[in-house]
């Protein structure tokens, strides 16, 4: 009798709270079908902006593949920036495990060209049995000898029939290319004197301000750390392409190669006084232009003095 009126009691008070079996089901109903369209929504989002790349990555053939990124299931532009990264040898242990990537002719021939801009082979028509795959490794190798021995890494170049026997082929390689040893570059450029005027021309200084121009022309040819002919040589070269780029400018402004080679000495030094920590008292800008107007009088002040600013703001022209 006790428990049938406890019975009674307890379902009134979950009817007036709500929880009786059928509210109970249908609240669970209601959650479920509300997680159901929480991820159709998602679905949805996922189909409308293209492949989850973070699912993507987490995909794996199978349990034994565990810690391994299949490439060959990624974007070719996403899989072609990551093997970018890897040298000759990481990308022959990568073959092994992504065999049809490694053996895609269009990957090598990009990472070909997006290391090596310029090659004569490029616009030849290919021999018998080419790969960009055997090339990418010729011209990884080629790089180390050139970085051990310069004239033995473009004479391996040449006998590979990747570059010919011209010094505009050689510039434009040099031009094109950035894992050559920036140390070794400069003393085959020293040497070779004839590719250094090809190298030269292929700089477009148009409409650029002198020192922007000079910080572009030292990132290509390094600049010397001591002064000497070559250091001289490099701006009596300089300054006439940067005449011959600018001429309406250099008839503006009244100047001449020989002055523009005072200008980019004047730069250095300045570029030097104001960067080095040995020097405690540094130049003025009145100093500057004192200085340059008297090794150059035809120059403005204002222009001597826009000079100054892009150094004080910028930096070294030669760093």
């Amino acid at each position: 009798m006790g428990q049938g009126l406890w019975r009674v009691a307890r379902n009134q008070q979950l009817q007036q709270e709500g929880y009786s079996e059928q509210g109970y089901l249908s609240r669970e109903q209601s959650r479920r079908m509300a997680a159901n369209n929480i991820s159709n929504t998602s679905q949805r989002k996922q189909v409308q902006g293209g492949i989850d790349l973070y699912h993507l990555l987490k995909a794996r053939k199978s349990k034994e593949q565990e810690g391994f990124i299949n490439l060959e299931m990624l974007p070719p532009e996403l899989s072609f920036t990551i093997l970018s990264y890897l040298n000759a040898t990481d990308l022959c242990l990568a073959s092994c495990v992504w065999q049809d990537l490694a053996n895609d002719e269009l990957l090598w021939q990009g990472l070909c060209k997006s290391t090596w801009g310029h090659c004569s082979i490029y616009n030849k028509n290919p021999p018998l049995g080419f790969s960009f795959r055997k090339l990418y490794m010729q011209l990884d190798e080629g790089s180390l000898t050139f970085n051990a021995n310069p004239e033995e890494g473009v004479n391996y170049f040449m006998s590979k029939g990747i570059l010919d026997d011209s010094p505009k082929e050689i510039a434009k390689f040099i031009f094109c290319t950035r894992t050559l040893n920036w140390k070794k570059l400069r003393i085959y450029l020293d040497e070779r004197r004839d590719v250094l005027d090809d190298l030269v021309t292929l700089h477009n200084f148009r409409n650029q301000f002198l020192p922007n121009a000079l910080r572009e022309f030292f990132r290509h040819i390094h600049a010397p750390e001591e002064r000497g002919e070559y250091l001289e040589t490099l701006i009596t070269k300089f300054s006439h392409r940067f005449c011959a780029c600018n001429p309406d400018l250099m008839r503006e402004l009244g100047l001449s190669p020989d002055a523009v080679y005072v200008l980019c000495y004047s730069l250095i030094l300045l570029s030097i006084d104001l960067s080095s920590p040995h020097v405690k008292n540094k130049m003025s800008k009145r100093e500057f232009i004192r200085n340059t107007r008297r090794a150059a009088q035809n120059i403005s002040e204002d222009f001597v003095g826009h000079l100054y600013d892009n150094i004080y703001l910028i930096g070294h022209v030669a760093a």
